[in-house]
């Protein structure tokens, strides 16, 4: 019997679509054809390419209400931060056709002996694993990179995603790509990592959960396949002694909020210095109560639902185990008996090591509060954490927190006095086990590529 997926919305529980997974041996084939592309796509100039990625910019914008349609449909995105992603996803296109040819253009370079030069020369089929909390620009990032570096690519989506995923195939054929230079496999797990050991697949980027990615890893590592990993994440956000209150509330509520919750950069953890505490939790607990929680299509909605049953349910245990451990809950923290996966906005206080709300990655619209003794303190906590990929630093001395941020916080990215998340000229990636590797800004584009020395003597 043929496996089947449905895809659910998750704001009415109603089954969207159905689809059929792939086979194996059907997804071996893809692999084979995206290498058969490869061949002829990495012979074309970065004039076509941009060309095409331009006209991929295109095709996003001009079909950016059936996106959203299957963005909110899928996971529950809510509508306005469904336009957000969409237009920064034409961003990108345009910044990697704008920038493509610059950033990979030949180096030469004098030896003893002679000159060199050093050219960054595509390596073959990529496989890209990605997940569904934003299911257009997580692949958009990777791809435009590759496919503009002269790679060709196969992507493994989520399953609760896959009408998004087979719309970005169509994307990129009608933008004018050659047939296989992108492909959507329509596969689980199982079969992605299956896709790793093909011959043909010369790199694997990934973005996840850290422990699914050190496994995928793991295997390439085993068959000299070079990855790049952007895993979960427990971002701090640094409330010192001389912030601003309202700027911070107003930033750490958007941060934390910010995609029903589920975003890797979240701002997740909360640490302010005591002498704050107070004023600042008793306007963030004001503003939190204020957000409106409902239907994602809503234009006044702030808050949808979360994408799955099963993610709402991790959430909910991770909150009811902190319970258990000492946590207060300040406001929230109950599954609401209607319709839907929603979560409420929930806020826990008196958080301590070895709580699932501090050491852990919630991933939903909870905001553990940590309470610091001073700054020292505060940057301290900051970094007790296993992962790095961003975090924020709020002080009205913005010299003092442009030299944390430098020199202390041991993350990919800083906010300072603000939230702010992905831009297509700036690299995004962390570090510890929110993986290694960089996208955007043009450190996509050198990921996968071969940095060829080429030896002139004179």
């Amino acid at each position: 019997m043929t496996d089947k997926v449905q895809t659910i919305n998750p704001a009415t529980e109603e089954t969207v679509a159905e689809y059929t997974l792939m086979s194996e041996a059907d997804a071996n084939q893809a692999v084979d054809n995206a290498h058969e592309a490869f061949l002829s796509w990495k012979k074309t100039s970065f004039d076509e390419r941009a060309k095409l990625m331009n006209n991929l910019a295109d095709q996003i914008e001009n079909n950016a209400d059936a996106i959203l349609d299957l963005m909110t449909k899928e996971m529950g995105k809510v509508t306005e931060q469904g336009k957000q992603e969409i237009a920064l996803c034409a961003s990108i296109c345009r910044y990697t056709a704008e920038n493509g040819e610059k950033v990979l253009e030949d180096e030469n370079r004098v030896y003893d002996g002679g000159s060199a030069i050093i050219t960054f020369q595509p390596i073959g089929v990529i496989l890209g694993i990605q997940p569904w909390n934003f299911p257009l620009y997580q692949v958009i990032r990777y791809s435009a990179a590759n496919v503009m570096a002269g790679n060709t690519t196969v992507m493994k989506h989520a399953a609760n995603v896959f009408g998004m995923a087979e719309f970005i195939e169509k994307l990129y054929l009608n933008a004018g790509f050659p047939k296989n230079v992108y492909q959507s496999l329509l596969i689980d797990g199982k079969t992605a990592s299956k896709l790793i050991e093909h011959d043909k697949v010369r790199g694997v980027t990934f973005t996840g959960s850290d422990n699914v990615g050190k496994t995928v890893a793991e295997t390439a590592a085993g068959l000299s396949k070079k990855t790049v990993l952007e895993l979960g994440s427990n971002d701090a956000f640094v409330v010192l002694s001389d912030a601003d209150i309202e700027t911070a509330v107003e930033a750490c509520v958007q941060g934390r909020i910010v995609n029903n919750g589920e975003t890797c950069v979240a701002a997740k953890r909360f640490i302010i210095v005591d002498s704050v505490y107070d004023a600042f939790r008793d306007k963030f607990v004001e503003a939190f109560k204020a957000l409106k929680v409902g239907d994602p299509t809503d234009p006044e909605t702030d808050l949808g639902p979360m994408a799955r049953e099963d993610l709402r349910d991790k959430l909910h245990e991770q909150v009811e185990e902190s319970v258990k451990s000492g946590v207060t809950v300040t406001l929230g923290g109950e599954v609401p008996d209607k319709t839907g996966w929603f979560y409420p906005v929930t806020i826990l206080e008196n958080i301590k090591p070895g709580m699932p709300a501090y050491d852990d990655e919630l991933f939903g619209p909870v905001a553990s509060f940590i309470r610091a003794k001073n700054d020292a303190d505060a940057m301290r906590i900051a970094n007790d954490s296993r992962y790095g990929l961003g975090g924020g630093i709020f002080t009205t001395d913005k010299q003092k927190a442009i030299d944390l941020a430098r020199e202390e916080f041991d993350t990919g990215m800083v906010n300072i006095n603000g939230y702010s998340l992905a831009q297509p000229n700036l690299p995004f990636g962390g570090v510890k086990d929110s993986g290694y590797g960089r996208e955007h800004g043009g450190f996509g584009m050198k990921e996968f590529v071969n940095e060829k020395t080429i030896f002139i003597a004179e």
